[in-house]
């Protein structure tokens, strides 16, 4: 027994943590950051009251959600992973889409935080009173403008709650990566199992690690909620 608590301390644990921060947290943070891109984009595309050809864009947009929304993350990897190198087409892509598995990996989990975090962000910035848009463009204000330095403000406070809790989310579905090669924590939990034959302490070991990571940004996500309301009160109070 001893001499596997000191495996666990001196060999399986730097592993795990260094496949963490090299791999799983870094896989997340880019993933995230891209799935905001993706997602303020597809909410403000949503939400436009442009007609005409725009509305195709607007169905191309409500599809892309609808589609990343209703499958699951596992299929996504597996069809961006294993399934695109046998889109062939004669004269375009005559060897199909090959990509390496971690940029797989960044391109399905954006893919799939920008769907939930556009209804997020969507729904932030419907929740802003319509008199607000009416107010700014009573005074000259044109709609961009409107929406950057009124809307989004007030809005950005309103989703940061269910943003954090996505991103913890993220960063426990990134477990999903082994399944695609990516050496990320589970993986060499996995290979260390394997090894040892260990399972119960590995993955118990690594879920561990997982949740201290986790507890990490739960905490980092109360102080910006505090941070974020202690803005709010000060600027009201200015006004």
């Amino acid at each position: 027994m001893s001499k596997i608590l000191h495996s666990i301390f001196t060999d399986y644990l730097p592993q795990i943590f260094a496949a963490g921060f090299k791999y799983t947290i870094t896989l997340a943070i880019i993933s995230f950051i891209l799935g905001l891109i993706i997602a303020l984009v597809t909410a403000l595309v949503r939400i436009s009251d442009k007609g005409g050809g725009f509305l195709i864009i607007k169905a191309i947009f409500r599809f892309y959600v609808w589609l990343f929304r209703s499958t699951p993350l596992l299929v996504q990897l597996f069809i961006v992973y294993f399934g695109l190198p046998y889109l062939k087409i004669p004269g375009l892509l005559p060897n199909g889409i090959k990509l390496a598995p971690f940029t797989a990996g960044i391109i399905t989990f954006s893919l799939n935080t920008g769907a939930y975090a556009s209804e997020t962000i969507r729904a932030a910035i419907q929740s802003v009173p319509r008199e607000q848009w009416e107010a700014a463009a009573s005074i000259g204000m044109n709609r961009g403008k409107t929406l950057r330095r009124i809307i989004l403000p007030q809005a950005l406070k309103v989703s940061i709650p269910p943003l954090s809790n996505s991103f913890i989310g993220l960063v426990k579905d990134t477990s999903l990566a082994s399944s695609i090669t990516i050496v990320e924590m589970f993986e060499v939990s996995q290979q260390i199992a394997a090894e040892n034959y260990q399972p119960l302490i590995m993955y118990s070991l690594v879920a561990l690690v997982y949740a201290l990571f986790c507890s990490v940004l739960s905490w980092l996500q109360g102080w910006l909620e505090k941070a974020s309301s202690r803005h709010s009160k000060e600027s009201e109070a200015e006004a």
